[in-house]
């Protein structure tokens, strides 16, 4: 083997394969069978768990998220991921601790939102360079820099994964500390009315107040009416809804027409992105899980 060539090396191990495996192809469809039926009973069992259950479903998958890839991480040496998930994990176990305290200081609400939607921005034009990145790849346009084939694949779909899975991380918390944070404020509860009545004059969001005269201390922004008639910060319920993936009023929970807030064409692809980062959330969080109860539902019937 050690006179051969990479190439043939690797037929030879192919045809061991194949060798090893003949006369196998019932037991590979039975173990297909199995793999189908988990993946369908499990869909059915997450979509009954989202429905029922919402807030731990929410918890358990932003648990999974922040947790599965370290595992794989770790084990396959990807120190440089490890090193930038550390220091995201330490500045955004700081500003959720800073969410769900109470009373809630009044500079928190722009602290969070701020920080999150500076990584939802990071990861958004991290993902667009590494999808970039894989299609000239696919097109040789790499041999025009004299970049080698692997190495421009390996840079485009590193980026692509880091802008995906932080972007799918950073909304999941966003999503967890603006419950926190505007249930504190009393104007907004997941189910039922809101403990307090809002003025006119205040921000459901982060519970300051919309027009400040000269002299006093406040935030001077623009503002924005939905079509309920509330009246918020701009920066504010842009962030409600986008990163923090909500779509209905902090206040009277009506419906927020997206397309008529982001009218603006070179906006509207942000809210695609985070409905993508939604369905990526199960293959992140669930497929690892899934394909381990596979894994140990064939070595319980011997299927090997």
């Amino acid at each position: 083997m050690s006179d051969l060539s990479p190439e043939e090396q690797w037929r030879v191990e192919h045809a061991r394969m194949h060798a090893k495996h003949r006369g196998h192809e019932a037991m590979h469809a039975e173990m297909v069978l199995i793999l189908i039926a988990t993946l369908v009973v499990a869909q059915l069992l997450l979509v009954q768990w989202k429905q029922r259950h919402p807030r731990s479903y929410n918890m358990v998958t932003l648990f999974q998220m922040w947790v599965v890839p370290v595992y794989f991480t770790v084990k396959l040496h990807w120190w440089r991921f490890l090193v930038i998930w550390i220091l995201f994990s330490a500045v955004t176990a700081f500003v959720t601790f800073r969410a769900t305290r109470k009373p809630l200081v009044q500079t928190t609400p722009r602290l969070v939102y701020k920080w999150f939607l500076l990584i939802y921005k990071i990861s958004y034009a991290t993902g667009i360079i590494g999808y970039m990145a894989v299609m000239f790849t696919l097109f040789g346009l790499n041999l025009l820099f004299k970049i080698k084939p692997e190495d421009a694949m390996d840079f485009g779909i590193s980026l692509l994964f880091y802008g995906l899975y932080y972007g799918v991380l950073e909304r999941d918390f966003a999503e967890m500390c603006a419950d926190y944070m505007a249930s504190t404020i009393g104007f907004y509860s997941e189910s039922g009315m809101p403990t307090k009545h809002l003025s006119d004059s205040v921000c459901a969001v982060c519970g300051q107040q919309i027009f400040v005269d000269v002299s006093e201390e406040g935030i001077i922004e623009n503002t924005y009416r939905l079509s309920c008639n509330h009246v918020f910060h701009e920066f504010c319920i842009r962030g409600w809804c986008i990163v923090g993936k909500k779509q209905t009023c902090p206040y009277c929970k009506e419906k927020v027409d997206l397309k008529r807030m982001f009218s603006n064409p070179w906006e509207r692809p942000h809210v695609m992105y985070g409905q993508l980062l939604d369905w990526l959330r199960y293959l992140v969080a669930w497929q690892p899980v899934i394909i381990g109860l596979v894994q140990g539902i064939n070595y319980i019937l011997g299927l090997e």
